[in-house]
C-alpha cells in the first residue's frame, strides 16, 4: 500500500487459494499499515494443516510480527521558505507554535530565513495562514 497511490499484492505462493496471501494482507489493513512488507515462510503443515489451518497459521504469524515490531510512523511533508524582516518573528513564531511545524532550517541576517516542514494535509492551511500575515513571502520548495 502506499500513501498517494493504494496499491498491493498478495500471493499463495502455490497454496490453496486465498489461504496465504490475503490472511497476511488481513492483518496489515487491521493496523493501518502503508508501505510494508510481510513474509511468511512455511516449512511444515501440508495436507495435515488444512486450508483453514493454513489461513489461521498465516494470519495468526502475520498478527503475533506485526504485534512485535517497531512501527515506524513517519508523515509525508511539504517544505515551504518564509522570507522575513526581523521585526515579524513574532508574528511568524506564533504561527508555528500554534501549528507545531518543524523548523528545519534559520539564517539570520538583514532578514530571517526559515525552512519549515508542514505535513501535506495541512500545507494548504498553513500556506494560507503565512500568506495572510503579508509582512512575509513564502514559497513552496520542491523536493
Amino acid at each position: 500500500m502506499g500513501v498517494e497511490e493504494k496499491s498491493y499484492r498478495a500471493n499463495d505462493d502455490g497454496e490453496p487459494n486465498n489461504s496465504a496471501g490475503q490472511p497476511i494482507y488481513g492483518q496489515i489493513l487491521s493496523k493501518d499499515l502503508t508501505n510494508v512488507l510481510v513474509v511468511v515462510v512455511r516449512y511444515f503443515g501440508g495436507t495435515k494443516l488444512g486450508v483453514g489451518g493454513l489461513v489461521n497459521a498465516y494470519k495468526t504469524t502475520a498478527k503475533l510480527v506485526l504485534d512485535e515490531a517497531v512501527i515506524v510512523e513517519k508523515t509525508v511533508n511539504v517544505s515551504f521558505q518564509l522570507t522575513f524582516e526581523y521585526q515579524d518573528m513574532d508574528k511568524v513564531m506564533r504561527v508555528i507554535k500554534e501549528n507545531n511545524l518543524e523548523i528545519l532550517e534559520q539564517k539570520m541576517n538583514l532578514n530571517c530565513l526559515f525552512l519549515i516542514a508542514v505535513r501535506k494535509k495541512d500545507a494548504t492551511k498553513i500556506f494560507q495562514f503565512f500568506n495572510d500575515l503579508r509582512c512575509l513571502k513564502i514559497r513552496e520548495i520542491k523536493q
